[in-house]
């Protein structure tokens, strides 16, 4: 039997999954140092969609990292990534540079995707991560479709033996993985993968994530992503409780200190409860989720858009046609952003009341081929292609198709002197107007939940650079703490 050890998602797939990305940073911080002597792999914590973080929180995502490593000093920090901007086009040196920053900050390691698995797009993200410091790790993602086989994926192995990654990870977005498709799909990358160490990413939307995690464990594979409750489960990942309970039932040894981690699942219960953000729990299985394939985080966007305009009733509808959407662009994985091309694309079939009647511009993009290539534009079928590329705007669209500056001109536009690298990322993706109202709102605010808030305020005070002394004055008594 086998130690088997652990990623941790709490703070990063667990609040994007099941809090919509709200959690701020003085909620993490109070519990950074637990996590930091857990004993897990690497602690993956968010920067994608700085808009979010700035725009509705007021708060700075490159601080945000600051702060987590100068709590996180042992555990490597983790970071997902893909391009610079999720759902419009940016020039590859903005990433590039984004990477620079984030190797700057104390970013061990990166797990970096391609949309559709494409082995050059894997050997540039692996070129440029090594070039800055960074251990980068493969995400092989998982998707159910005539296309996506275990030879499919077999050969994809190989491609990523050729490279020079830190590891790779089987990642599973949707929760499609079943512990049947397990059986043959591990086996087939772990014989083609050569040396390359794999773990498994498999999210619990149809129920079945903690008994992938085992049965991955049965087949060979020594690390598992798991999240602490109340971030895990629903669509989150795996509860690090419950998979280290059933290891332990086969005979494996669970590397994690559990017992230090039932303060983080208090930490962040009391919050939810406090903020009325949802509770983990587990799901029942749908088999629904493998005919549309939609994400988890998706589908409640998707009905509430839909309430938008009083068309809530058609919700099912949508779903339904999501799959045939999907089988027309040639079965693209559904993992962000092409999955909302896909679901906005099949609303609007649905809403229309007329198939490709009307069609957004991001569907005009995937059938030019700027979000896969070749790939995209070889697996639609001809007559739908056909009808998206038809109309005027199409043509308006593929007569002048997106800039790709330099950085020097980047920097020309939005930089100038004295202008760092973190600002002008910052200034490409919003704009020096939220970038002000952030600054305006202050830094990340303590949280003090009811475990010792005193001392929890005190510690989150110390650790301000703003502040050189802590004056407490209750009657009859004062103290002053002071900083040298």
């Amino acid at each position: 039997m086998a130690q088997i050890r652990f990623v941790d998602t709490t703070i990063r797939d667990g609040h994007l999954s099941l809090w919509a990305n709200n959690m701020r940073t003085g909620m993490m911080l109070p519990i950074a140092h637990i996590l930091d002597r857990a004993g897990f792999e690497a602690i993956e914590c968010i920067y994608v969609d700085a808009r979010k973080i700035v725009r509705e929180l007021k708060e700075d995502p490159w601080e945000r990292l600051r702060l987590l490593r100068q709590h996180i000093t042992e555990t490597p920090l983790r970071v997902i990534t893909n391009r610079f901007r999720i759902f419009q086009f940016s020039p590859d040196v903005l990433w590039e540079l984004q990477m620079e920053c984030l190797a700057r900050i104390g970013i061990r390691q990166a797990r970096i995707s391609d949309d559709w698995n494409r082995p050059a797009r894997w050997r540039e993200q692996v070129r440029v991560a090594r070039e800055v410091g960074i251990d980068p790790i493969i995400n092989l993602i998982f998707s159910e479709s005539p296309k996506h086989t275990d030879e499919y994926y077999a050969e994809r192995a190989r491609e990523v033996a050729k490279l020079d990654v830190y590891r790779v990870c089987l990642k599973d977005p949707g929760g499609l993985l079943t512990p049947e498709r397990m059986r043959t799909l591990a086996p087939a990358v772990l014989a083609n993968v050569g040396d390359k160490y794999v773990e498994l990413h498999s999210h619990c939307t149809t129920g079945l994530g903690p008994l992938n995690a085992l049965e991955a464990v049965k087949l060979g594979l020594r690390t598992v992503c798991v999240g602490v409750p109340p971030l895990a489960n629903g669509t989150a990942l795996p509860s690090v409780f419950n998979v280290c309970k059933n290891l332990r039932t086969m005979g494996h040894e669970p590397v994690v200190d559990e017992d230090s981690l039932r303060q983080v699942e208090q930490h962040f219960t009391y919050i939810a409860k406090r903020e009325g953000f949802p509770l983990g729990t587990p799901v029942e299985p749908d088999i629904g989720q493998y005919a549309h394939q939609v994400p988890g985080g998706m589908l409640s966007n998707l009905r509430h858009q839909l309430a938008l305009i009083g068309r809530e009733d058609r919700y099912q509808a949508v779903l339904e046609e999501c799959g045939r959407v999907r089988e027309e662009w040639g079965w693209p994985v559904m993992v962000t952003p092409l999955s909302q091309f896909v679901g906005t694309q099949a609303a609007m079939n649905v809403v229309a009341g007329e198939r490709y009647r009307v069609v957004s511009d991001q569907a005009i993009e995937y059938a030019l081929g700027w979000w896969g290539g070749e790939e995209a534009i070889n697996g639609m079928y001809p007559d739908v292609r056909d009808k998206i590329l038809s109309r005027p705007r199409a043509r308006d669209m593929a007569a002048s198709p997106p800039p790709v500056p330099t950085l020097a001109e980047i920097r020309s536009q939005y930089g100038g002197p004295g202008v760092s690298d973190e600002e002008l990322l910052l200034r490409y993706e919003i704009g020096q107007d939220e970038i002000a109202a952030m600054r305006a709102a202050g830094p990340p605010r303590p949280y003090v939940t009811d475990d010792l808030p005193l001392v929890l305020l005190l510690r989150e005070l110390a650790d301000r650079g703003d502040r050189n002394f802590i004056r407490i004055q209750k009657e009859g008594v004062s103290i002053t703490l002071g900083k040298r």
